[in-house]
């Protein structure tokens, strides 16, 4: 392997694809990025993969000799990243050899590598007619949901965003069985381009897939950064999903078993309503939460019809109190309700809209909150704490 290439551009697909690779192997390949030479094309194919997640991308290059090797993925992209940005990168790999040499105007640095044979494939399960997605959408869809999965690898399938298509759309939501975050998009997905794919999009009622967290925000991570507005194209099968966005390819696991019906989760109507100012409503929440943080994070909502204004406290037993009134429109009874400020912060701050709805029916069932005007098909569901009455 023989080429030459940009030191920036070496360096952004490096920062890339080694957040897929592996930070606790349990194969010494598994630390490495691969690297695949190509003369007949004329670009240069990184590869990063843990098993679970694979992100390869590519950039151009004068390849005089094609080849492939793997370099170990830290030590490489610290190497690149402090090489001089005005001077293009040398790659040699004699033939057969496991040691790659790299020269640049700032000096000329030799790597011991393992071979491209030892490189588990990347899963790229490709075949059948893809689902296209308008990549803004998508971002939007996930950038919604992923805060409200769960981090705790016991409960598995919390772990994920479920993305499901039907005849109106794309839906993503997530729960970690405490908070519920819902965006549905009705103009995600590509018109289909011909009959097959048409026929493709109408049986795509019944797709639906659970992806890790993790995965979707590298995803979102690298439709954010793309400046094409060209849709991705995604595949799904065998356990599979595989994005194609440009040059760029990620490929993950799914989650297998059954996606908890989160729709019947969703009270049907509501007795209580509050309309509140988001911006005042979240700088609220975070003056109380500092004294909120010192004992449990449970801040207590009270409403007042009468007077037209809802007071948020919290109390930090042995340590202070605290409490904030907000001008809000308030249909229904009186209520106290509480909730873990952290929740209500996350889902808020999901939201656009100059002004936010929470509604609910009893202090012990299920509030939602969700955006006025700007994106109502945005909701999120937050159950509260039971207020402890001595």
């Amino acid at each position: 392997m023989k080429l030459v290439c940009s030191q920036a551009e070496l360096n952004a697909s490096l920062q890339l694809v080694s957040r897929a690779v592996a930070t606790r192997p349990t194969h010494p390949v598994l630390a490495n990025v691969l690297l695949t030479a190509d003369a007949g094309t004329g670009r240069l194919s990184l590869t990063g993969f843990d098993l679970s997640l694979g992100i390869q991308t590519s950039l151009p290059a004068a390849v005089e000799t094609s080849g492939a090797i793997t370099l170990p993925a830290k030590m490489f992209g610290e190497i690149v990243a402090r090489l001089a940005t005005d001077s293009p990168i040398s790659l040699s790999c004699p033939e057969g050899e496991e040691q790659l040499e790299l020269t640049n105007l700032s000096g000329s640095y030799r790597m011991r590598g393992m071979p491209a044979d030892d490189y588990p494939d990347l899963p790229l399960a490709q075949s059948g007619t893809p689902i296209r997605f308008h990549a803004e959408a998508l971002v939007k869809g996930l950038r919604a949901t992923l805060f409200a999965s769960s981090p705790d690898e016991n409960k598995q399938l919390l772990t994920g965003v479920h993305l499901r298509l039907d005849g109106e759309g794309l839906e993503c939501a997530a729960t970690d069985g405490h908070r519920l975050a819902v965006q549905r998009l009705s103009h995600a997905v590509e018109a289909a381009a011909s009959p097959e794919a048409e026929a493709s999009t109408a049986d795509g009622a019944d797709f639906a897939v659970t992806v890790p967290a993790r995965s979707l925000r590298e995803l979102e991570r690298i439709l954010s950064g793309r400046g094409s507005q060209e849709p991705l194209s995604l595949f799904c099968e065998r356990g599979q999903v595989v994005v194609l966005s440009a040059d760029q390819v990620l490929t993950s696991r799914s989650l297998d078993g059954t996606y908890p019906n989160y729709r019947q989760l969703i009270p049907p109507s509501f007795q209580r309503r509050l309309v509140l100012d988001r911006r005042a409503f979240i700088a609220a929440l975070e003056r109380v939460a500092v004294l909120a943080d010192q004992h449990n994070n449970v801040v207590k909502i009270s409403a007042d019809p009468a007077a037209g204004t809802a007071t948020i406290r919290a109390d930090a037993q042995d340590v202070g109190s605290g409490s904030e009134s907000l001008a809000a429109t308030i249909e229904g009874e009186a209520i106290e309700i509480a909730f873990n400020v952290r929740y209500l912060l996350d889902g808020l701050k999901a939201m656009g809209s100059d002004q936010v709805v929470l509604q609910c029916n009893a202090a012990t069932t299920p509030a939602v909150l969700a955006p006025v005007g700007a994106d109502e098909a945005f909701t999120y569901l937050v159950m509260p704490v039971q207020i402890r009455t001595s």
